[in-house]
């Protein structure tokens, strides 16, 4: 999740989940520099949330769905967890006031 707190970082993941794509293409669209994509990347890889494979001189990166499916886990289960405190709070008789 941190991975994804950086607007910059965000953008580059939402195009990748649009259609895989290399440095040079991605950096052509955004304000920042080939290096500063790199970095992202770097960045994105190590949370498992992107994958790369070479192409020539290149390297295609794409969104990885275990990290992707790992990352819905843990929201599932903070969603889980959530809706049974609401029940609970639902479902708890209240006090009459004075």
């Amino acid at each position: 999740m941190a991975a994804l707190g950086d607007p910059t970082r965000r953008e580059i993941f939402e195009r990748l989940s649009e259609a895989p794509s290399s440095v040079g293409a991605l950096a052509a669209r955004l304000p920042v520099s080939r290096p500063a994509v790199s970095q992202h990347l770097r960045v994105l890889k190590e949370a498992g949330l992107v994958s790369e494979t070479p192409d020539g001189t290149r390297r295609v990166y794409r969104i990885d769905p275990r990290g992707i499916g790992a990352m819905r886990d843990w929201l599932d289960q903070h969603w889980d967890k959530a809706l049974s405190a609401f029940k609970d709070f639902v479902e708890t008789p209240e006090e009459p006031t004075e």
